[in-house]
């Protein structure tokens, strides 16, 4: 019994008393990463003790005395330690992790952590590791599990063997630690710490005062000391900014006499506040720097990433690679393609919610769990289904559908399930339009932490011509107002730091079947929208057609007679015209003006708007008027889809929207006694998707984030 009370006595303890956390930082670079969780740790004095161990370049003069901004930003350090071993050989590197472990016992020691939390793929913090593994310390690595191609991968891959739980920046990473037989419920994928500063100060309004700061002019490039000396070389001065060049690099340089010339600056360090302004408003950046396959990708800034350092690396769409870094004129025709561009803002590396999660994680740490760490072998066969299960459960879509009546905003995961949807009327200006897409874009993306979903892009689906790679809406359809020649994606992609795709509903109904219906695995069918206007989209080798001037799916808009009712489109004899909605309410309210509506069984009641519903209703009843022009609807449609199946020759034909039902075996009876032979046998299948515009807009975003790697 007492052993037993001790024992509470011990859980109770180590489940109350505040958790210990020592955060080393060995140079600047990983310092960026670490100082948001250091604030999150410090924010939080009643559950957390924060511990700061300084070592490295920090404390190098060559390197700017980084540790001052440490210091600067309020945080209290509890040792320094001088590691560095002059020199920058691989002889250097070896003795300077042996001058670490010598030190880092008494350390460690007289600070007693409970976790050790340590950064990336450095040699000092290989030191950190080994030293906190053999005193039995837990430690939680950053970005473990990426890949860069160079010896870094070693130093960081083994550093994730030492560690014992993980905070990693990308699925793909996760994947990795998994296959390396980590403990899946010890790896958190949390994102980059850096990204919630990123995403949340690099709009200030006094960026340009920064600017003029650090550069001559306001034009700034930033860019590698090789491209610099190409330069050089060719009499092309724009002002360029040398950020912590190595010995080497100085030492050449000097030798081309560099150094004096107007438009050229060395500095040791910039504060990391500054830098973003300097990346966030750069024309372009040019090098081999991570920070330009990560940190970039969150202002959408260009790049143009030389030789194969990163090669490995996931990257936005706003990286351009030159691997024969050597080429010349390679390197200028990129420079050419990519200065002053913008790109869509990229969070393949951090959506800005990673110290939350990271803190969260940390409070699940048990203390009175064993320490010694355990190695998954899952069996082969089993090996990746729970993986897949939790990709498709968590990484997610915004999708936006622009009706004529009512906007709807929705989260869709992987799965292609609706996990929330929200519904608002359509305002009919388009400030305010706009307005209430980035109100509804902003409440889903809040829900989306708690629902733990991965919000990796925002797609639109709307009526009208849409210019696809522009993100731009063309000529809109009547039922949406001030919607034509509208830019929609950087409004939206600059508002929520995300990528915006924008297409067609019909085409995005489309869309929407390869991915998730009917369409799924064929290589040629056509959808058809049967709603209060008639859509669609074609699907051609398993990709979408839209035409040279972006309307290759107005299907609606086949002519099936020369002089028939009048279309909203202007002219004539359109299948619209015909049999969408509004065209059979049209006939319904005429019919009803005329009193040849209502039959014998039939309710309608005095207040009741008139609607296609009532028409068929009706000729269900018997009424032979009704009959009459839900037939002529009906060979209007079938007529124009053996059209289509003349043209473009699908396998398949599907039918979507409200009347989809209805038209479903009166079109397969039009084509199995008018189209060709060779085409009579095709199917026409209703479609079983209740939210096509919206499961379209969101496979733009699921299909292309998710094949984004380098």
């Amino acid at each position: 019994c007492s052993r037993a009370h001790d024992k509470l006595l011990t859980l109770t303890f180590f489940s109350k008393r505040k958790l210990r956390v020592c955060v080393a930082t060995c140079n600047r670079a990983d310092y960026s990463k670490l100082a948001p969780i250091m604030s999150g740790i410090k924010f939080h004095p009643d559950e957390f003790e924060l511990e700061v161990v300084v070592l490295g370049s920090h404390l190098i003069d060559d390197y700017g005395n980084t540790f001052r901004m440490i210091e600067q930003d309020d945080f209290d350090i509890s040792s320094k330690l001088h590691t560095i071993v002059r020199g920058e050989d691989e002889a250097a590197m070896v003795e300077s992790v042996g001058l670490a472990l010598v030190k880092l016992p008494d350390v460690l020691q007289r600070l007693h952590p409970d976790v050790l939390i340590v950064h990336g793929d450095r040699f000092d913090a290989l030191a950190l590791a080994t030293a906190a593994a053999l005193m039995n310390i837990r430690i939680l690595h950053l970005e473990g599990g990426e890949v860069s191609g160079t010896i870094d991968d070693s130093i960081r891959h083994a550093i994730t063997k030492l560690a014992h739980y993980h905070a990693c920046c990308t699925r793909s990473a996760e994947q990795h630690l998994i296959a390396m037989c980590e403990d899946h419920s010890r790896i958190l994928l949390a994102g980059c710490p850096s990204y919630d500063k990123l995403l949340s100060v690099h709009d200030r309004e006094d960026y340009k005062d920064i600017i003029k700061c650090w550069l001559v002019h306001d034009l700034i490039k930033s860019i590698d000391a090789c491209f610099a000396l190409v330069v050089l070389k060719n009499n092309i001065f724009p002002i360029f900014d040398i950020c912590f060049p190595t010995l080497e690099m100085v030492r050449v340089m000097r030798k081309k006499g560099i150094e004096q010339h107007p438009n050229f600056r060395a500095v040791k360090h910039v504060p990391f506040e500054q830098f973003i302004q300097l990346v966030c408003h750069a024309g372009c950046m040019i090098g081999n720097s991570s920070c330009g396959v990560r940190e970039a990708g969150a202002f959408g800034t260009p790049v143009i990433n030389l030789g194969t350092r990163q090669t490995g690396r996931e990257t936005g769409e706003n990286v351009l690679h030159v691997r024969d870094a050597d080429t010349q004129n390679k390197i200028y025709h990129a420079l050419e393609l990519q200065f002053g561009k913008r790109y869509p803002c990229s969070k393949i590396y951090g959506d800005g919610n990673a110290v939350p999660r990271i803190l969260k994680f940390l409070r699940t740490i048990k203390l009175d769990e064993p320490l010694q760490k355990t190695f998954c072998f899952p069996p082969v066969k089993d090996s990746f289904s729970q993986d897949i299960d939790h990709i498709l459960e968590t990484q997610s879509a915004l999708a936006v559908d622009l009706g004529g009546t009512n906007l709807r905003v929705a989260i869709i995961c992987m799965r292609g399930n609706i996990v929330k949807k929200y519904t608002q009327p359509n305002p009919k200006t388009y400030e305010a339009r706009i307005q209430l897409i980035l109100q509804m874009c902003a409440d889903a993306i809040r829900d989306a932490v708690v629902l733990n979903c991965r919000i990796l892009g925002v797609g639109i689906s709307t009526g009208g011509r849409v210019n696809p790679q522009e993100g731009v809406v063309l000529h809109s359809t009547k039922l949406i107002q001030e919607w034509s020649s509208v830019d929609l994606r950087t409004p939206i992609s600059d508002a929520l730091h995300l990528p915006v795709w924008v297409d067609n509903d019909g085409n995005c109904a489309a869309l929407a079947e390869r991915k998730f219906g009917h369409g799924k695995g064929v290589e040629n069918f056509v959808t058809i929208i049967t709603g209060t206007g008639i859509g669609g989209g074609i699907i051609q080798h398993h990709e979408l057609v839209h035409g040279s001037t972006f309307c290759a799916a107005e299907l609606g808009h086949i002519m099936v007679s020369l002089d028939g009712p009048e279309c909203m489109c202007g002219s004539r004899g359109c299948i619209e015209a015909y049999a969408s909605g509004m065209a059979l309410q049209r006939e319904a309210k005429r019919l009803h003006d005329e009193d040849l509506l209502k039959v014998e069984g039939m309710d309608m009641k005095l207040v009741e708007p008139v609607t296609a519903v009532h028409l068929i209703n009706a000729a269900r009843l018997g009424n032979s008027k009704a009959e009459a022009v839900l037939n002529t609807a009906s060979t209007a449609l079938g007529v124009g889809i053996t059209n289509i199946l003349h043209m473009v020759n699908p396998s398949l034909v599907i039918l979507s929207g409200v009347l989809a039902s209805y038209y479903q075996a009166p079109v397969q009876h039009i084509i199995s006694s008018r189209a060709l032979s060779s085409t009579q046998g095709i199917k026409i299948v209703k479609s079983d998707l209740e939210e096509p515009a919206l499961l379209g807009a969101a496979s733009m975003v699921l299909d292309y984030t998710t094949r984004r790697i380098y």
